[in-house]
């Protein structure tokens, strides 16, 4: 894994840390020891790692003490509940709060309403995505989304 990341690295000339690799906890779950070990190397070639759907598994916060993630992404679950739960509020609130004491950025996942992106920033997470922005879509319609009004206007920042 760790060879085929660095040529893959190497072969797009992209520094390590403009790459960043999302890693479920069910991928944790699968082998603990030899997953953690993976990351610790793609950690160590400069690769930043951010673990996914942070919050619907069991250990989720003992990941937290066993490797230095570099970005949390809150499940839409969570977000879902926003801004008219106030349990979604509480959990995000918390997991913003602790992971600003760790140094770890935050992306809010499954945000579809302006009313849920002012939640999240009252709340403090730093990025969000979803279909607020825009639906999946092919790398070759990227240039046209990214050079749409909304996105010069700023409305795509958290």
């Amino acid at each position: 894994m760790l060879q085929m990341v660095a040529g893959a690295l190497a072969a797009a000339s992209l520094a390590p840390g403009r790459l960043e690799l999302e890693i479920t906890e069910s991928v944790l779950l699968q082998d603990d020891q030899a997953s953690l070990a993976i990351l610790q190397e793609l950690r160590r070639l400069g690769v930043r790692i951010a673990l996914d759907d942070f919050g619907t598994g069991f250990s989720s916060l003992g990941y937290l003490l066993r490797f230095p993630f570099d970005k949390i992404k809150i499940d839409r679950s969570f977000v879902s509940g926003l801004p008219n739960r106030r349990e979604s509020e509480a959990i995000i609130r918390a997991v913003v709060s602790m992971s600003q004491s760790l140094g770890i950025s935050v992306t809010a996942e499954g945000v579809e309403t302006a009313e849920q992106l002012d939640a999240l920033r009252r709340l403090g997470c730093d990025d969000a995505q979803g279909y607020l922005y825009s639906q999946p879509l092919p790398a070759a319609e990227l240039t046209t989304l990214i050079e749409g009004p909304q996105y010069r206007s700023g409305h795509s920042e958290v």
